[in-house]
């Protein structure tokens, strides 16, 4: 494979951000510069409904360095065919202060900080790579030793998703009173888009922030005997995704099985970028949680302000993230009530991503813990939500 003499200058330095791609950059790399060979495996994606092409492995980073995001959909072409989108009914106000605040005291920076400088030392979490697979594992086992730690190794489980790429997805699963479901998501990869295989992405913020956020909730609601017990109405999965930089292939794996399994998905949350807030300071702006409010269920999407409003310290700011911009897109597609949550408006977040820059020193792990408490109230109150009972109540106020 020839590479241009811009490429071999950019292996010197840290990659531009595929979210924050200034209007005067170009790309400059060519990596077939005698055209692309007619046996280079092709990838089916998707930037937008209805607009697909097929590209080479090379062609999808080059979109991705210019900003576009899209699914790969080579093996989830059905995905949004495979059930019925039915309305969501979500509470109107959190209601169970008392007993998430007594929760929310247990949550730990340092908990955080120790996860993630490990999470963070291997080379790349690229999710083709050894690395990937070896990062996978040592996840998989830190969620299984909070498990035991809790005492609740007869209730709890936690497994891997296989894949066909090496890096496993991973869903642990505290079940409930129904096999109705809400799931809390981060993706466990990382990549370095100019060359991935080879360079360093230590992936500190997209996604490790992400990760040990979520980790560190289910830390601390596996402390409520309650919830171990299995004595809340919904079954609480928390997903580590692979693959989320390729195109949400891990995420579109798991929803497509849950979806032709007729699994009951009440909602879903992404946590994806939980740790910069410098360029929101720096810009004069008050310290606050990105809302997304495109390509999202707006019902669930106004619960979660609630729940910000009751549990979190810093105020919410609605912002935008466009098509296919993290794995709540795949529980969305597949019809079931989705939602995302990042660390700013989108315009301020972290612009180290995808380098080898994205480090633990651009980080607040103060953030991060108003992240960690919106993402365990938001397990609990809907653990315990009678959603049979509020969908009954609905469809009685609609016949009115």
């Amino acid at each position: 494979m020839k590479l241009s003499n811009t490429f071999l200058s950019a292996l010197l330095l840290p990659a531009a951000s595929a979210r924050f791609v200034e209007h005067s950059e170009t790309n400059n790399v060519n990596l077939y510069p005698d055209g692309v060979p007619e046996d280079a495996p092709k990838y089916h994606i998707e930037l937008a409904p209805g607009d697909t092409r097929w590209v080479t492995e090379e062609q999808k980073w080059e979109l991705r360095r210019d900003g576009k995001r899209f699914f790969d959909i080579t093996d989830n072409a059905d995905l949004a065919t495979l059930r019925t989108r039915s309305k969501a009914v979500f509470p109107k106000k959190p209601t169970l202060q008392k007993e998430v605040k007594p929760l929310l005291a247990n949550l730990s920076k340092t908990e955080m900080e120790d996860h993630l400088t490990k999470f963070t030392s291997f080379h790349t979490r690229y999710y083709k790579s050894d690395y990937g697979r070896q990062s996978s594992e040592w996840l998989l086992g830190q969620v299984r030793d909070t498990i035991k730690a809790a005492g609740a190794e007869d209730y709890v489980r936690a497994e891997h998703f296989p894949h066909p790429w090496g890096q496993n997805s991973i869903i642990a699963t505290i079940p409930g009173k129904t096999n109705s479901t809400v799931v809390i998501g981060a993706h466990q990869d990382s990549i370095n888009l100019w060359l991935p295989s080879v360079l360093a992405a230590p992936g500190a913020d997209d996604d490790g922030s992400g990760t040990v956020t979520i980790l560190e909730a289910f830390r601390v609601i596996l402390q409520s005997e309650a919830i171990v017990k299995g004595e809340h109405e919904n079954t609480i999965e928390f997903h580590w995704y692979s693959a989320e930089e390729g195109g949400l292939l891990g995420s579109q794996a798991i929803f497509s099985s849950y979806a032709k399994a007729g699994r009951d998905v009440k909602a879903m949350l992404q946590q994806d970028m939980t740790g910069h807030v410098t360029r929101t300071l720096q810009a004069g702006k008050v310290e606050s949680v990105g809302v997304i409010v495109d390509f999202v269920d707006p019902n669930l999407t106004e619960f979660i302000k609630k729940v910000i409003v009751e549990y979190c310290d810093i105020p919410f700011v609605e912002t935008k993230c466009g098509y296919a911009c993290s794995d709540h897109a795949s529980a969305s597609k597949a019809g079931y009530p989705s939602a995302f949550v990042i660390e700013s408006a989108f315009e301020y977040s972290d612009n180290h991503i995808h380098s080898t820059d994205d480090l633990i020193k651009y980080l607040s792990f103060d953030h991060m813990l108003q992240h960690a408490r919106m993402t365990l109230a938001f397990g609990y109150e809907l653990a315990f939500t009678d959603f049979a009972a509020l969908e009954k109540s609905e469809q009685s106020m609609g016949d009115l």
